[in-house]
């Protein structure tokens, strides 16, 4: 491991020295690719340089241990070394864990009402909601491209793209059903009933990274509906892609511009087929798979929100909050920093292993 982060602190100076070339400065576009791989191994390189400032004072430390007069102030220094030795290898293995390729992507979230009728309908547009207003609170925005809705106000269906820095990296683990356990608007009786709705996350693929032979595509354009049917759009700007081998559709109608519905279409349908075929690839490993998180299964239940008690579950890491409202309000950081800690604390046992 620390001949590894030598070489990358021998890449790092090396980066940061070429910043520094009139031939790397005068040429913008290669002043960026440099610029960015001395940010891509700054933490690493820091973490690196924190490991030989605390193997530095240990050393010192215990040259002085025998002496008469410092001897007790070089065990407390050493004794403080070491635990920031310990610390700082803990990072340091972390910042080598080889990362997720999507993690800076945008992402594609498609929520379903699943078991429960209409109350689950209600509760797909709660966690819309959820997610929208946690995307404001980071700073990324929110298109939707396709929505059902019902009469209620709840959503059958709804395809929406997320996007802004590091959405994957901190939606990927969102994938599964959210069950929820709550008296239902539409019951007269005041009697809790447990409804669901899936909720599938794709890392964005622009349409040229995932192969697609036109002549498997089937395209119909037809007019936008809102809810109940009532037409919103006069024009038939509205798009839907099947994928004849796969039977897999996507309908795009938020746009007003019948190209633009059939871009985001076609880049919905490339991620939609890239997973599925992650998932074939994954279902290989299972072994492995049952060690992480997530596995980003849709029939798994990761997640149930029980309103009576005010307290919304993580079943896969046997988490408890006792924070509904706020969670409901798209306060999602306290969960999302749990599933990454766990995922990171899995692969550093596989790494280890």
């Amino acid at each position: 491991m620390f001949e590894k982060l030598a070489q990358i602190e021998d890449k790092y100076l090396a980066a940061r020295a070429r910043l520094e070339t009139p031939q790397v400065y005068s040429d913008p576009a290669l002043y960026a690719q440099v610029a960015r791989e001395v940010k891509e191994l700054t933490p690493v390189a820091e973490a690196y340089r924190r490991w030989k400032g605390f193997q530095a004072a240990i050393d010192e430390a215990k040259e002085l241990l025998s002496d008469p007069e410092l001897g007790d102030m070089a065990r407390e220094e050493l004794e403080s070394a070491r635990t920031g030795l310990e610390e700082s290898e803990k990072e340091l293995k972390l910042l080598l864990l080889p990362r997720d390729p999507n993690d800076e992507r945008n992402v594609i979230i498609e929520i379903r009402g699943g078991v429960g009728g209409e109350e689950s309908a209600l509760f797909a547009a709660d966690l819309f909601r959820m997610y929208s207003m946690y995307a404001e609170i980071r700073g990324w925005k929110i298109e939707i491209a396709n929505i059902n809705e019902t009469e209620l106000g709840g959503i059958k269906e709804i395809s929406f793209l997320v996007e802004g820095r590091g959405a994957w990296s901190r939606l990927k683990f969102e994938s599964g059903v959210h069950r929820v356990q709550r008296v239902p608007v539409t019951e007269s009786s005041g009697r809790i009933q447990t409804s669901a709705a899936t909720v599938a996350v794709l890392p964005e693929l622009e349409e040229m990274e995932f192969e697609i032979n036109p002549a498997d595509l089937q395209i119909d354009t037809f007019r936008s509906t809102g809810a109940g049917g009532q037409k919103v759009n006069k024009t038939e700007s509205a798009i839907r892609i099947t994928h004849i081998p796969t039977g897999t559709v996507v309908e795009c109608q938020d746009e007003r511009s019948q190209y633009k519905n059939k871009d985001r279409a076609m880049k919905i349908l490339a991620s939609r087929l890239a997973d599925a075929e992650r998932r074939k690839r994954d279902a290989a490993v299972a072994a492995e798979r049952k060690s992480q998180v997530g596995s980003g299964d849709r029939s798994e239940r990761i997640r149930t929100y029980n309103f009576p008690q005010g307290r919304v579950t993580d079943h896969r890491i046997n988490l408890t909050l006792y924070k509904i409202d706020q969670i409901m309000n798209g306060q999602l950081d306290e969960i999302v920093d749990a599933l990454i800690t766990a995922d990171q604390a899995e692969k550093l046992k596989g790494e280890e292993g």
